[in-house]
């Protein structure tokens, strides 16, 4: 079966060079994967291009020939005829659909002084074992700062006084910001695992998590190229997913506002800045590259690795 498509289905505003993928559960047989077995519509009109699978990551791409029209409804469909290595195809055809918008430059979000700091929190900072931070921990309005050593600071600590608390305003003037953003907009839901996603606002009423697989961030080329992603209430990463990006992107343009909590699970490895309303979590040894920055309650360590970018 499909596991997981680019665009996702019903998204909107997506680039006008986009080439849709379908990754698909199990191993298949690529010769059956072809312009006849995956096609792109607009309306009756049947879109020329390319189609190309990718056997190690079990992918399927169909490249148009020329660019996408903004504001026109396209449909991508894998038809039964696609079959995995033991000659079964799909059950069904499966179909999604999507509209490009105009070329959509997603800004930045600007973090302020909170950009200084790879660690900060509401109520406490808790540490076990030798978690190594590289950047600054800063606690505000309260004070409490435990276990380090062993976690090793790469940075200063400003637990209850400034700049941590310029630091706080700041961060909420900045997860406000990106909970408020409706440019370049993309609607999702639930589990982006195994998804590759382009740059883009990306928003949930809802939560999301990374646990049926790894999560890539497609920069497609752009140094500058940011992602947003904004959801009503929780963050899980599953233990040892990861989320990394390709395409000569950054993490330092990677921001996730998190309506409620974070947790990044044991051997979790996650890019961007994460912006939690309440609290963040790291089970043993989660890898970030990037910010756990919680506006109201802890941040919790474990043997955890935190890089600022």
């Amino acid at each position: 079966m499909v596991m997981s498509t680019t665009p996702p289905n019903l998204a909107m505003n997506v680039s006008i060079t986009v080439s849709p993928t379908a990754t698909f559960n199990e191993p298949m047989n690529g010769t059956t994967i072809n312009m006849l077995t995956f096609t792109m519509s607009q309306g009756i009109m049947m879109i020329g291009g390319t189609v190309m699978f990718d056997s190690l990551t079990n992918t399927a791409t169909f490249d148009p020939t020329t660019d996408l029209t903004p504001g026109i409804l396209y449909t991508a469909t894998i038809t039964t005829g696609a079959q995995d290595l033991g000659g079964l195809g799909l059950v069904v055809d499966y179909t999604w659909t999507f509209t490009p918008g105009a070329a959509c430059v997603v800004p930045g979000v600007v973090l302020g002084t909170a950009g200084n700091f790879a660690v900060l929190a509401g109520s406490t900072v808790t540490n076990t074992g030798p978690s190594v931070i590289t950047g600054d921990l800063g606690v505000y309005p309260l004070t409490a700062v435990t276990g380090f050593p062993p976690g090793t600071l790469v940075g200063t600590q400003y637990a209850g006084i400034a700049p941590s608390d310029t630091a706080q305003g700041d961060l909420t003037i900045a997860y406000n910001d990106a909970a408020g953003r409706t440019l370049c907009l993309v609607s999702i839901t639930g589990d982006l695992g195994g998804m590759t996603l382009a740059p883009a606002l990306y928003k949930s009423t809802g939560f999301l998590e990374i646990t049926t697989g790894d999560l890539v961030l497609d920069a497609q080329g752009d140094p500058n190229a940011v992602w947003i992603f904004s959801m009503a209430s929780a963050l899980t990463v599953s233990s040892s997913r990861q989320v990394t990006i390709i395409g000569g992107g950054s993490a330092a343009n990677v921001y996730w506002q998190v309506g409620s909590s974070a947790v990044l699970q044991t051997g979790s490895r996650f890019v961007g800045t994460i912006m939690a309303d309440q609290s963040i979590s790291f089970a043993t040894g989660a890898v970030l590259t990037g910010r756990a920055l919680a506006r109201i309650a802890a941040v919790t360590l474990d043997t955890t690795t935190i890089t600022r970018p």
